[in-house]
């Protein structure tokens, strides 16, 4: 994707629209359905755009944490976080971290206060984030064992394990980017871009 591009949206004086690009930047794969959430920050003062960003779409979006500048957004699906948190690895991994319930509300309360805890008391920031992220547990767990070091390979995550599967999802996460963006660049709203999914190839690579 050209440099110039993103450069020149991302400083487009549209408010709403520079969010919409930044969102589907950093969340393509999420909007294409590749990824049961994502996260990312954003500017305080556009927090108020995102409701109707994502009105008549099934996307939610929780706050974890926010100062005079920043804001960080969780976004998610609700029926499939619900799915994937009740997973056997995912539920055992977080009950470790202290997530005892896998409510969604409740989890996501319980990650906010971890993140917060961190913002304001520098208490080592909650790595089983990565976990909700949809990156695979065994990578997550080896990442926080190893203070993220001695991996295989680096791109949207840290690998430890598989590293061939890893470009796998890799290389569809950056097919989703691409196409998210050619269907901005055409005029389409994220409301728009989300209702498409990838081609079945590409939204198998979601890791199991």
């Amino acid at each position: 994707m050209p440099v110039e591009v993103v450069s020149y949206m991302l400083s487009d004086e549209n408010k709403n629209k520079r969010l919409q690009f930044q969102i589907i930047l950093q969340c393509a794969p999420f909007l294409k359905r590749i990824k049961v959430a994502c996260i990312m920050n954003i500017e305080s003062q556009c927090c108020r755009e995102l409701e109707r960003i994502f009105e008549e779409t099934d996307i939610e979006y929780k706050v974890l944490a926010v100062n005079s500048e920043k804001c960080l957004i969780f976004f998610f699906r609700r029926e499939e976080l619900d799915a994937y948190l009740k997973r056997k690895e995912v539920r055992k991994f977080l009950e470790y971290y202290g997530y005892a319930c896998q409510d969604v509300d409740r989890v996501l309360l319980k990650l906010s206060s971890r993140v917060c805890q961190y913002a304001c008391h520098n208490s080592g920031f909650p790595h089983e984030i990565g976990a909700f992220l949809n990156y695979p547990i065994e990578d997550v767990r080896c990442f926080i064992e190893k203070d993220g070091k001695g991996e295989l390979m680096t791109g949207y995550w840290k690998v430890y394990h598989n590293p061939g599967r890893a470009q796998m999802v890799f290389l569809a996460y950056d097919k989703a980017r691409i196409s998210a963006v050619n269907e901005f660049l055409m005029g389409k709203t994220i409301k728009d871009i989300q209702k498409g999914t990838m081609n079945d190839e590409c939204s198998n690579h979601r890791w199991k």
